[in-house]
């Protein structure tokens, strides 16, 4: 069973920056996507980044592209860090690490992140002064 623990997060004035983590477990590496999708009070879901562990392509929203990177950071290929950088007040929302099996291949996780299958316990980001 596909499981994530997410880490991270916090309060953190404009332009500041923030990085989440995620680990999985119960994962084949090369056969799975990971990433982050946030909802905002009031809002749905909004896809932010994600990687392939097949090919490590990525995808990232609009609203972040330039400012936040997306990668698998360890020997066990099963945790992947989200850097925040620039941050901005409307990044502010609860995020929430997602993964999804498959090979998911030259960035296609970004059209399906914000309805994979497994997803971790919600992380609060503010940005705020």
């Amino acid at each position: 069973d596909v499981q994530l623990q997410a880490s991270g997060g916090g309060t953190v004035l404009p332009g500041g920056s923030l990085r989440l983590s995620c680990a999985a477990s119960g994962v084949t590496f090369g056969n799975y996507a990971i990433g982050w999708w946030r909802q905002a009070p009031g809002e749905g879901r909004e896809g932010v980044a994600c990687i392939s562990s097949r090919d490590a392509s990525t995808y990232y929203g609009d609203s972040v592209k330039g400012r936040f990177t997306i990668s698998i950071v360890n020997n066990a290929k099963d945790t992947v860090n989200l850097e925040m950088n620039s941050l901005k007040p409307e990044d502010t929302a609860v995020y929430y690490c997602a993964a999804d099996k498959g090979t998911w291949e030259f960035g296609s996780c970004g059209a399906a992140l914000r309805f994979f299958d497994y997803k971790g316990q919600g992380t609060q980001v503010t940005v705020s002064s």
